[in-house]
């Protein structure tokens, strides 16, 4: 890797060799509509940087907007710089006015509702005007939108800003690789860089821009940030507003040092009060420190990171995720075992102020813990086979973590499902399901509250000495909208098949060789079995391939359609614990179901009413019961609307996240 200051003569060569091509094209900032954006820069000399920045700022961003370029006493090509850029007004000082008092000057000519503070020595990134834009204008209660800064040797600058107590500030993450997962999420901070800090103009008016006290520069966007949160607006960090900066390209590395010094101390007095209630400056709580709010912490432990497109309780985790994080809770989840999707997908994944550790896994959790000592307010623990795996670690690092504030979310109990695993397989129980329940419950002793998927699990939690048992199960919207009974045919299995043990494998199997061929037999040779969903890279799923009546979609990005086109939803669920996801999620599509009465008692749904149920060892009982809803319009209508009601009436994303709400309450109200 080559130093930063062979990267930052780099980078400059790059701009000097730009500059002939620059002024040969030329710049064009004209426009006849009213900007949307106005755009400061402030210029001493550095021609060639100045005109790259220039370049950039006009190919990142399309729209109209207002450039004002402060000629600060330049004896360069920046003294002749309108010559060769077209639309931009320029302020010129026959001296050196330095940074504060020339933003300061062309803020009394800024036209634009938003207005960006832009050094002269950076190259933006794809889309970052544009995004930073939007952020600032999604919000009323955003002042500020600051930047992901990386320096020219590839390395962050900064992601977001930390003040302290003692008035010392410090670039969020320096030093650390730009894609870390501590500098990829959104999040409210205590300032940004004014490398790149947009700002509301109605806010600066208010503020009269920089304080002037701060003069030439250094501290001026901390002070500004700081005002800005008086006013009750938040300054927003947002890893998709990116930028590369030469940094300390245009100013005089001597003074530097004094000038950071004499403001700093300015600094310090003028917000004395504030200060006071900043943390003491320590390396571990930088987590903690940066966040510029009130929000508590919440590790989130999971086998994989929980995609929704992995079913098997992933989807449940990712909406507790989500809600944590509606909540307001600083939401950060870390995986078991190391993720192998691709950053696109993982980005895609989650709500973007999540904190989302993807490039560690088990054996890095204790130093993760360490590194974190003091940052976590709770630990949400998703499935008991993780709280086996990790309850030594929490043990070894009791004094780092919120050690009174752990909840282990059950998921689905692995010994309900391997009783029905024997029973249908006609095996004598060996160990009892008590000593099987018993064994897999042990790592509960670690919570300060249980989590149950259902209400018959959770009264066996409670049979097993657990008076601290909460119940979550899924969480729906009901989509109504989809075609009625004539519009659609051919039936539909949705589920996610991880190992060739999976539950909706062996559901799968059964129902492909044993019922598909009475149903074809009954609804004809062009019926068609639709299956999709995630399959694992293990799992062989060829018998099912070769079936002329099955076709294999695989897992797709949207389910909608798929769910439309079909007339009913199949879940011959031989064992399994908890709840199906599948059919709730089906029953929410509006599409009815015929399920096991495992998944009708698990559900707690009535036969005839909001599903039929079918038996799942007689298979022309289960396909008697498709036909039968296949055909019957006035069936599939009654049950389609009251599995729908009970979506909206059990399921309803206010109550969830209520029920989410109150699990946690209970973790932090003592005894």
């Amino acid at each position: 890797m080559i130093t930063e200051e062979q990267a930052r003569t780099l980078f400059r060569h790059m701009c000097n060799a730009r500059l002939p091509l620059l002024l040969n094209g030329g710049i064009d900032f004209t426009s006849d509509a009213p900007p949307a954006l106005s755009v400061i820069i402030v210029a001493h000399d550095q021609f060639a940087l100045t005109m790259s920045t220039l370049a950039s700022l006009r190919a990142n961003y399309h729209g109209s907007m207002q450039v004002l370029l402060v000629d600060s006493g330049s004896r360069d090509g920046v003294a002749g710089i309108e010559d060769h850029v077209r639309g931009i007004e320029v302020l010129r000082f026959a001296g050196n006015i330095g940074f504060v008092r020339g933003c300061n000057a062309a803020l009394a000519r800024v036209r634009a509702p938003a207005t960006l503070y832009l050094n002269n020595d950076v190259d933006l990134q794809y889309g970052a005007v544009a995004r930073a834009l939007s952020r600032l204008m999604a919000d009323e209660a955003t002042g500020a939108v600051g930047a992901r800064v990386i320096r020219t040797h590839g390395l962050l600058q900064e992601a977001g800003s930390l003040i302290w107590r003692d008035g010392s500030v410090q670039g969020y993450m320096r030093d650390a690789h730009p894609c870390v997962p501590e500098a990829g999420f959104v999040r409210a901070v205590d300032f940004c860089s004014g490398v790149f800090l947009m700002v509301r103009t109605d806010v600066l008016q208010v503020l009269d821009g920089f304080d002037e006290s701060f003069a030439p520069a250094y501290f001026e966007e901390t002070d500004l940030c700081m005002r800005i949160r008086t006013l009750g607006y938040r300054i927003m960090y947002d890893p998709g507003v990116c930028l590369v900066h030469y940094e300390c390209g245009t100013s005089d590395g001597t003074s530097a040092s004094r000038l950071i010094a004499r403001n700093n101390d300015l600094f310090t007095r003028r917000h004395g009060p504030a200060l006071r209630r900043r943390l003491l400056r320590h390396d571990p709580l930088q987590a903690r420190a940066r966040h510029a709010d009130d929000g508590r912490h919440i590790l989130f432990i999971e086998d994989r990171l929980p995609l929704r497109h992995l079913g098997s309780g992933f989807t449940r985790s990712n909406d507790i995720v989500t809600t944590l994080a509606g909540l307001g809770y600083h939401v950060t989840v870390f995986p078991i075992f190391r993720p192998i999707e691709s950053a696109a997908t993982l980005a895609a994944a989650f709500p973007e102020t999540v904190e989302v550790i993807h490039d560690r896994e088990l054996p890095d959790l204790p130093d993760f813990l360490r590194a974190r000592s003091g940052c976590f307010d709770a630990i949400w623990i998703a499935r008991t086979q993780n709280a086996a795996r990790v309850a030594s670690i929490l043990n070894d690092a009791a004094s780092c973590i919120p050690a009174d504030h752990i909840v282990v979310d059950t998921e689905a109990l692995v010994a309900c499902r391997d009783m029905e695993y024997d029973r249908l397989h006609d095996i004598t129980p060996s160990p009892p399901l008590s000593e099987r329940l018993e064994r897999e419950l042990r790592p509960l002793f670690l919570a300060q509250r249980v989590v149950a998927v259902n209400a018959a699990e959770a009264d066996l939690l409670r049979a097993a000495g657990f008076d601290n048992v909460s119940v979550l199960g899924h969480v729906q919207v009901p989509r109504p909208t989809g075609p009625g009974w004539a519009a659609r045919r051919d039936i539909l299995f949705l589920g996610a098949v991880h190992e060739m043990r999976s539950p909706n494998l062996d559901s799968l199997a059964w129902f492909s060789s044993e019922v598909l061929p009475l149903l074809v037999a009954q609804l004809g040779a062009d019926i068609r079995f639709t299956v999709c969903g995630h399959t694992g890279p293990r799992v062989d799923l060829g018998p099912l391939r070769h079936n002329p009546n099955v076709r294999m979609l695989g897992r797709v990005a949207d389910t909608a359609p798929v769910y439309d086109q079909h007339r009913v939803f199949v879940a011959p669920t031989r064992y399994a614990a908890g709840i199906a996801y599948k059919l709730h999620e089906a029953a929410a599509n509006g599409l009815p179901v015929v399920g096991s009465p495992l998944l009708c008692q698990q559900a707690g749904w009535r036969d005839g009413q909001d599903m039929l149920c079918a038996s799942v060892t007689d298979p022309a009982d289960f396909a008697r019961q498709v036909v039968r809803l296949y055909h019957d319009q006035t069936l599939w209508d009654t049950v389609r609307d009251n599995a729908l009601t009970r979506i909206a009436t059990e399921h309803a994303p206010q109550d969830y996240a209520s029920r989410v709400a109150d699990i946690m309450n209970a973790v932090f109200t003592p005894g």
